[in-house]
């Protein structure tokens, strides 16, 4: 059972929402009970969770390489990013990079959620996001910052199943 939400249901993005996703033979006001039912969480929930962004100019400018190195980054999944701000601009949390790039723990534990179902978006809400029970204080990201790879791994592999 996959939970990233207090109530133990995945996050949606109101973007996730698609008509595709709808069921074309539901009247109207089905559609609007069966969406009212997925927890969502705004993209301004999102930003203020994860704290710091940087930009994929930001980005290019730390690491000192130019924008389509930043942008095959994230082709690659070797950063995610999801669209923030009122313009919507590409962004990245701060903490998933160190002073030389990537954090290289990250890829995998990325490809692990996104196997599982997972979207980027949803992937760093549960990055992000405080649990009591882990080996340090904080949300996984800081779990994993500190060392602990291989649990935060493992708990991965559990959502995914």
């Amino acid at each position: 059972m996959r939970a990233c939400g207090p109530d133990g249901g995945r996050l949606r993005s109101v973007s996730d929402q698609s008509p595709a996703q709808t069921d074309p033979t539901q009247q109207p006001d089905q559609q609007a009970d069966q969406q009212a039912d997925e927890p969502v969480r705004s993209g301004g929930d999102l930003e203020s969770l994860v704290g710091q962004w940087l930009t994929v100019p930001d980005i290019a400018e730390r690491l000192g390489v130019p924008l389509s190195r930043v942008r095959q980054l994230l082709a690659d999944r070797e950063l995610l990013g999801v669209r923030i701000g009122e313009r919507r601009v590409m962004a990245v949390p701060e903490k998933f990079l160190d002073e030389t790039g990537p954090r290289p723990e990250l890829r995998g534990t990325f490809t692990v959620l996104a196997d599982g179902g997972y979207d980027d978006e949803e992937i760093i809400t549960w990055l992000f996001t405080p649990d009591a029970t882990l080996p340090v204080e904080g949300a996984p990201i800081d779990a994993m910052r500190a060392g602990h790879k291989t649990e935060i791994r493992r708990r991965a592999q559990e959502l995914a199943l």
